[in-house]
């Protein structure tokens, strides 16, 4: 299994809005068929695997790190083509939360007389699909914030300065992030501060075939026609915003191949919650938000975010400097938000801290301000972030 979990992960970046999956077909101890699912509209992993294993196949074993859908979808049921193929065994890492799945792949093997097991390596696959099974399970994104920090915890110095707190390498991981994303999200303010482009570059180890959708919040519409972030390259752009920006504006923007999506909050601004939901609709899984403390601190409030991805550099900037996190924040340490599974690695000279945010139940939800100065309290009503 965790031969085939390696498989999956090869699809890192090219399967979403499909799960990434892997399977490998064992015949006598002997591993007889591999395979992992490519992009939509390819052949499944287990497909894969029982043609490359051919006759080899009757009486062996599969072993897959998802449960086998049952469904006519682009392509045939796998089930199907696994009782066809003969096989004797099929153990499987997890269940499909996807209500298509959910079950009737198993029961379809296991009415065919097909052995099943299911649970090995059943945690480090969730982990592998984290993104899909959020999206299945919920319908909406799963949500990475990164930030760069100082060791005083700033991310840009008293005049604005922020390039580059972070190192070379870690730049690079971050690249290889946005690759494997469905889409990034920043705020207006760092458009307007930092002009980026919220692209995927090509790095030493190849060429990156896949660029993250890019989104930009913006209340007003604020956005310069001439934004890096607009550039015309194929990439699909969405500016989210609310009615309060002039209907002229947004035209300009559609003219500039930008797709304009109105999510308005009860307190003028964009509705963070309208908008996610608005993504997982149009099947994006993974969605990784590079903003500054603005937009942070207001899906942090909002308890949408799910992991935090933090790269902190052996500097000291000082000064009245921005942190990474604004918003209402909270009153006592008690009531921190903490990370839990979390991992630290060094990457060149700086740290990597990555660990999991618990969801806030719904009824915790908060509405969330622009300004660390903000007065709201948390549990008072949904989120709709500043922008």
């Amino acid at each position: 299994m965790r031969e085939a979990l390696g498989l999956a992960r090869r699809g890192e970046g090219t399967t979403s809005p499909n799960p990434m999956v892997g399977a490998l077909v064992v015949s006598s101890d002997r591993v007889v068929g591999r395979g992992y699912h490519v992009r939509p509209g390819s052949e499944h992993a287990e497909v894969m695997a029982l043609r490359e294993a051919g006759a080899a196949a009757r009486g062996a074993t599969l072993y897959v790190t998802l449960e086998p859908c049952a469904h006519w979808g682009r392509m045939p049921p796998c089930a199907d083509a696994i009782v066809d193929a003969g096989i004797r065994r099929v153990v499987v890492a997890f269940q499909d939360p996807d209500a298509k799945v959910n079950g009737r792949g198993l029961r379809r093997l296991a009415e065919a007389g097909v052995e099943t097991h299911i649970g090995v390596a059943a945690d480090a696959a969730r982990r592998l699909n984290e993104a899909y099974v959020k999206h299945r399970t919920t319908g909406f994104p799963f949500v990475t914030a990164k930030w760069a920090m100082s060791l005083d915890g700033r991310i840009a110095t008293r005049a604005g300065d922020a390039r580059w707190i972070s190192g070379a390498a870690s730049r690079d991981l971050v690249h290889e992030l946005r690759a494997v994303s469905d889409a990034i999200l920043v705020g207006i303010g760092t458009v307007l501060r930092d002009d980026p482009q919220l692209t995927a570059r090509d790095l030493a180890a190849g060429p990156i075939d896949h660029q993250p959708t890019r989104i930009v919040l913006d209340s007003t519409l604020r956005i310069p026609p001439a934004a890096r972030v607009l550039e015309r390259d194929g990439t699909p752009v969405i500016v989210a915003t609310t009615s309060r920006s002039l209907p002229e504006a947004r035209r300009r923007l559609q003219a500039l191949g930008a797709e304009i999506v109105i999510a308005d909050g009860p307190t003028g601004r964009v509705d963070l919650s309208e908008l996610l939901a608005e993504l997982g609709r149009r099947g994006i899984m993974s969605l990784l938000v590079e903003g500054g403390e603005t937009i942070h601190g207001a899906c942090i409030d909002a308890g949408r975010i799910d992991k935090v991805l933090a790269f902190v550099a052996p500097i000291i900037l000082g000064g009245p400097a921005p942190g990474p996190v604004g918003g209402a924040g909270v009153e006592k340490i008690a009531e921190a938000w903490r990370l839990t599974q979390t991992s630290i690695r060094q990457v060149d000279q700086d740290l990597v801290i990555e660990g999991y945010l618990p969801p806030v139940p719904p009824t915790e939800a908060v509405y969330c301000e622009t300004s660390a100065r903000s007065d709201r309290k948390r549990g008072t009503a949904p989120c709709s972030p500043a922008s």
